[in-house]
């Protein structure tokens, strides 16, 4: 049986990751390529990288092929276009580039970090409405948040 960690570990011998200086780098010198960030909406709608899209890893498939409700055209049509692949912190990443690899996406990557590493990196995020969302402010949406009921029992 595969744990979450082993298919994220699975996919990484399949996908190229780059890192967020790499893509701020690319971006500077005029490259253009769609970044895809496969969190949720509520996630996405808080602060997201400029100029990226939003299609939530659970549509991923029907919003990469023609003829779906979900169906997004930039990436319908987009099998050789460069695509950069983001989440908060690079595992659901992986795993969409990995599907995409699958599906016949040449030219895919994934943000190793996510926006976590971006944000870490003090690159530009911004909010629903397109105003920059401070660092600090960022960090703490984007840090884990979990419940006590979510955490591994322990063992006596």
């Amino acid at each position: 049986m595969s744990r979450y960690d082993d298919l994220v570990a699975e996919a990484l011998a399949r996908v190229k990751e780059i890192m967020p200086w790499d893509l701020s780098r690319s971006l500077a010198a005029g490259s253009k390529p769609i970044l895809l960030d496969v969190r949720e909406p509520a996630e996405f709608a808080m602060l997201r990288i400029p100029g990226s899209i939003n299609v939530p890893r659970g549509v991923l498939e029907q919003s990469c092929e023609w003829d779906y409700d979900e169906t997004v055209p930039e990436l319908a049509a987009g099998r050789e276009q460069e695509i950069v692949v983001i989440c908060r912190s690079g595992n659901r990443s992986v795993l969409a580039a990995d599907m995409m690899q699958r599906m016949g996406f040449a030219n895919v990557v994934s943000l190793k970090t996510g926006v976590r590493g971006w944000n870490d990196f003090e690159q530009l995020l911004v909010d629903a409405a397109g105003n920059r969302v401070d660092g600090d402010s960022a960090a703490e949406q984007l840090a884990p948040h979990l419940r006590p009921e979510q955490r591994k029992p322990k063992v006596s």
